[in-house]
C-alpha cells in the first residue's frame, strides 16, 4: 500500500493532537508505551532464556561429557583400551576413563556430601573450564600423594583454604570383626575451582584416578568413560555408533537423557513466558483500536469536508490506518532499542539494583549461575518486531474502515 503525500500530512496531523484533544492524546501515548514494554519485555525474557540456557549447557557439558559410558558390572576392566577403542568410532573426540562416587567431606568440624570424581591431571588439564577456572593453588600439587582439587564454594562452606586438610568418608564401610567401620581418608587440598555454577562449585572433587581407585577399592578399574563428540546434538548418534562397538555389557547415556526434564522445563518456561508477554502487545494494540475509534469520532467532521473537497474512501482509509499504524511502529522502534539495550547491560543493572536495594536478586544458589546470562537471539528478535508490526497495522483497519464508511452529509447534518 502507497501513501501519498497528502495522505501523511494529515495523517501525521492527527497524530499531534491539540489541547482539547487531551484524552486522545493520552491514549496514544499509553498504546505506544504499552507497544514498547511489550516488545522489549520479550526480547528481554527471551534473551535471558537463551542466555540461562546457553550459560548451563556449556559448563554442564564442560564439566560433564557428551556421553556417558558404563559397565553394566560394576568396574570397567582394560578401561584404556576401551577408551582407544572408542576413539575410533566416527564422531568421538576424547574418551576419559574416571571413578565417579558420593562422599561425606568432614572438616573444620563440619559435614556435607559431595561427589567426588578420580581423573588423571592431564585429563583436567585438557578441559579448559577447569583448568582455566583455578582460583587457588595449582594443578602442579595434584597428585596421587594426596593433593585434590575442590569447588571453592565448597570449600568455602567448610572453611578450607589452600593447603588445609579434608577428610572423606566413603559410603561403602570396611567389615571387621567387630562390625563395619566407617572407611575414610584424609587428603590435603591443592587447589580450588570455580565454574560459576553453585551446583558444581559446592560440590565436586576431583582427585588423582589412582588415588579414587584405591580409595573406592576399584583396583586396575574405573566405573564410568565420559566420551567428548564434535557437537552437543551428535550425542544421540554416536551413542547407538558406540553401543554397537563396545556390545553386550555396557550402557551408554548421552546428556540429554541426563539433563531431560531440566531442559525440558527452561523450554516450558521458556514458551509460557513469551506466550504471556505477547499478551502485553496484544492489550497494547487494542488501545490503538479504541483511540483510532476515538480519532474517527472526533474527527467526523474534518472526514466530511474531505469527502466533500475530493477525497476518496481510500485515501481516509489510508489517512487513518497510517496514524494508527504509526503510533504501533513508533512503539515497536521503541520497545526494540530498549530491549536491546536492557539485554547489553542486564548484568549491570542487576549488580547495580543489588547494591542499591542491598538484597540478593538473583541467588546462584536457586538459579545454579552466579550472573543473569542474556544472548540475543538475532532470529527471535525479528519475530518479535515482525509480531509487532502486524498488530501495528492490523489494529487500526477497523478504525480506518469506519472512517472510510462515513457520510459526508449525516457527519455536516448537525454542524
Amino acid at each position: 500500500m502507497i501513501f501519498g503525500a497528502f495522505e501523511r500530512m494529515v495523517a501525521l496531523r492527527y497524530l499531534r493532537a491539540r489541547k482539547q484533544e487531551g484524552t486522545v492524546s493520552l491514549i496514544a501515548a499509553f498504546s505506544i508505551l504499552g507497544i514498547a514494554i511489550g516488545v522489549a519485555a520479550l526480547i528481554i525474557v527471551m534473551a535471558v532464556m537463551n542466555g540461562f540456557r546457553e550459560e548451563l549447557l556449556s559448563r554442564i557439558l564442560g564439566v560433564n561429557g557428551h556421553l556417558t559410558v558404563y559397565a553394566d558390572g560394576g568396574g570397567i576392566q582394560g578401561f584404556d583400551a576401551v577408551a582407544s577403542r572408542l576413539l575410533t568410532v566416527e564422531g568421538i573426540a576424547t574418551a576419559t576413563p574416571q571413578i565417579q562416587g558420593q562422599v561425606m567431606v568432614t572438616a573444620q568440624g563440619a559435614a556435607t556430601g559431595a561427589l567426588v570424581r578420580g581423573m588423571r591431571r592431564e585429563d583436567i588439564q585438557a578441559r579448559p573450564i577447569l583448568a582455566d577456572n583455578i582460583v587457588g593453588g595449582s594443578l602442579d600439587d595434584y597428585s596421587a600423594e594426596g593433593g585434590v582439587l575442590m569447588g571453592y564454594r565448597l570449600a568455602r562452606q567448610l572453611g578450607l583454604r589452600v593447603g588445609d586438610s579434608v577428610r572423606l568418608v566413603a559410603p561403602q564401610g570396611t567389615t571387621t570383626v567387630v562390625g563395619t567401620v566407617p572407611r575414610m581418608k584424609t587428603y590435603r587440598v591443592a587447589a580450588l575451582f570455580d565454574v560459576q555454577m553453585y551446583e558444581y562449585d559446592n560440590s565436586f572433587i576431583y582427585m588423582p584416578l589412582e588415588a579414587a581407585q584405591l580409595f573406592f577399592r576399584l583396583p586396575e578399574a574405573v566405573n564410568a568413560l565420559e566420551v567428548f563428540v564434535g557437537h552437543p546434538d551428535e550425542a544421540l548418534e554416536a551413542r547407538y555408533d558406540l553401543q554397537r562397538t563396545l556390545g553386550p555389557g555396557f550402557r551408554t547415556v548421552d546428556w540429554q537423557q541426563t539433563n531431560a526434564s531440566f531442559f525440558n522445563a527452561i523450554q516450558v518456561e521458556r514458551n509460557v513466558m513469551a506466550l504471556i508477554l505477547s499478551l502485553i502487545t496484544v492489550v497494547a494494540a487494542l488501545n490503538v483500536i479504541s483511540g483510532q475509534t476515538m480519532v474517527v469520532k472526533d474527527k467526523g467532521r474534518d472526514i466530511a469536508i474531505l469527502r466533500t473537497m475530493g477525497a476518496t474512501r481510500g485515501m481516509i482509509l489510508r489517512v487513518f490506518l497510517l496514524s494508527g499504524a504509526s503510533t504501533g511502529v513508533i512503539g515497536t522502534v521503541t520497545g526494540f532499542c530498549l530491549g536491546l539495550a536492557f539485554a547489553a547491560n542486564i548484568e549491570t543493572l542487576r549488580e547495580g539494583l543489588q547494591n542499591l536495594t542491598g538484597r540478593t536478586i538473583f541467588d546462584p544458589e536457586i538459579y545454579f549461575l552466579s550472573r543473569l546470562p542474556a544472548v540475543v537471539d538475532p532470529a527471535e528478535v525479528v519475530v518479535v518486531v515482525i509480531f509487532a508490526l502486524a498488530l501495528s497495522f492490523l489494529a487500526p483497519l477497523y478504525p480506518a474502515w469506519r472512517a472510510a464508511r462515513l457520510d459526508p452529509v449525516e457527519a455536516l447534518r448537525y454542524e
